[in-house]
């Protein structure tokens, strides 16, 4: 058994090419014994986004504070408040982006080789 406060775990500034003000806290992976997800938080400040990108894995989200937007591979975006559960397919191109005035802040589970 393995219990993480999110404040103590170290927050990574995202650096990929696309990125705008967005950090990932890898709460649970491969460190902690996990054997097949891992749980990243990101927080995405205002104004940010992730890229538009996809990759061959699912990934399982839930948003925890803010107001965001999970944008498709046409440029729609689907909005995003507190309490929400999104699912992206695997190949799916899509990017999250900050659609309020605070921190948009969510979980996202993937296959612990992609953490």
């Amino acid at each position: 058994m393995k219990i993480k406060k999110l404040a103590d775990v170290p927050r990574e500034t995202v650096t990929m090419d696309g990125v705008l003000g967005a950090t990932k806290q890898l709460v649970l992976g491969s460190a902690d014994g996990v054997p097949n997800f891992s749980l990243r938080v990101f927080t995405v400040e205002k104004g940010g986004h992730t890229p538009c990108h996809s990759h061959p894995s699912e990934h399982l989200n839930y948003v925890i504070s803010g107001r965001g937007e999970l944008r498709d591979a046409d440029g729609a975006a689907h909005a995003l408040a507190p309490g929400d559960f999104a699912f992206v397919s695997p190949h799916e191109t899509h990017q999250f982006r900050n659609a309020g005035d605070e921190p948009f802040v969510f979980v996202c589970a993937v296959p612990r080789q992609y953490e």
